[in-house]
């Protein structure tokens, strides 16, 4: 009876040890940081050992480095299984020692993901979601091909599916300069648009069946599709930059309008800026105006924005503008000049935009 006594207080004992063990190791998994910690004196050597890593540089103060932090790492513990792991590491850029790298990556705010290529030699600015399914998704295509071939009407209707600018090389076959000159291009705007490449043109959604070379431009605005043949990589870039641009940028709260809105801002070019409420009865009256004015200004260096009252407060700030002025259009020249006219009347808007638009 004894020994049965011991023998099952001796099992017991087992289980609890196996139990606790169990549960040392699950926090211990948990307590696992995905995150690389770097700084000056382990940076170099670690970015040479992965031919694809991103880093964020961040400062200990920073409210949105700290929202990011836990999507951040909760990104790196899913791509740490992909097949090759995906490295997510991050720099204290506050840190005094640090501020050589930051100066190296022209870090100007925080948080900054760059993703560097190549032994850190290819650096580009990540420019994708926050949260941690966005950055997921957004490195995994990131990681592989910049451009990949299109083999399939079914395949090209699942990745150009009209909600963003989509650029396909159309080639007799994948050689030659016209090609490799794509493929730089891809690469090098891989951050901003995506790409792909095929050999038959009646696989694609939109345009006409040509043989190529062509670079054919999907977007979802404007004319939708746009053909391109000059293949000199300066001239090719350029050609993506315009076209993906809205002839009359749209600013409201619709997320999707958001990287346009940006791209709108950042543009060394004079910017014609209307701002009126959308829910306005002569809201058609003004559009119809503006498109026409943003028609006849075409490649010669002006952008257009329509902008919603409600989803424009910050501009309004930044201009000094006031809510009472609505409609108006407010002109800011590529000398940063600025010319204000409120109040607005839609047949107002060619003749003051002549008088102001040299």
């Amino acid at each position: 009876m004894a020994s049965r006594v011991r023998v099952s207080i001796c099992f017991s004992l087992l289980v609890s040890l196996l139990f606790v063990s169990s549960i040392s190791a699950t926090e211990e998994e948990s307590k696992k940081e995905f995150v690389l910690t770097l700084d000056h004196s382990n940076f170099s050597e670690t970015v040479d050992k992965h031919p694809f890593i991103v880093v964020e540089f961040y400062a200990p103060w920073c409210g949105h480095c700290k929202s990011l932090a836990p999507e951040y790492e909760k990104a790196a513990s899913v791509l740490s299984s992909h097949d090759p792991p995906i490295v997510l590491a991050k720099v204290d850029a506050n840190e005094e020692a640090n501020k050589e790298l930051a100066s190296q990556f022209e870090i100007r705010g925080f948080p900054t993901l760059k993703i560097l290529r190549n032994g850190g030699k290819d650096a580009q600015e990540y420019k994708g979601p926050r949260e941690a399914d966005g950055i997921v998704t957004y490195l995994k295509k990131q990681v592989g091909p910049a451009s990949a071939e299109i083999s399939s009407a079914e395949e090209a209707s699942s990745r150009i599916t009209g909600e963003n600018v989509f650029v396909v090389g159309l080639f007799p076959k994948f050689s030659g300069e016209e090609y490799l000159n794509f493929t730089i291009l891809a690469e090098k705007l891989r951050s901003d648009y995506d790409f792909g490449h095929t050999t038959d043109a009646k696989l694609l959604p939109r345009g006409d069946a040509v043989t190529g070379p062509v670079v054919r431009l999907f977007k979802p605005f404007d004319e939708l599709v746009v053909d391109f043949q000059d293949f000199h990589v300066e001239a090719l870039e350029k050609f993506v930059e315009v076209a993906s641009i809205p002839k009359v940028t749209i600013f409201n709260k619709d997320p999707n309008n958001h990287p346009y809105v940006v791209k709108f801002f950042n543009s060394p070019n004079a910017k014609a800026m209307l701002f009126l409420n959308f829910s306005s009865q002569l809201f058609d009256a003004f559009k119809s105006k503006f498109d026409d004015a943003a028609e006849h200004y075409k490649g010669k260096g002006v952008s257009f924005l329509m902008g919603d009252l409600e989803a424009s407060q910050g501009a309004f700030q930044y201009f000094g503008l006031k809510e009472d002025q609505v409609p108006l259009i407010i002109i800011q020249t590529d000398d940063s000049q600025k010319y204000l006219k409120p109040n607005l009347e839609p047949d107002h808007i060619a003749t003051w935009l002549k008088e102001y638009m040299v």
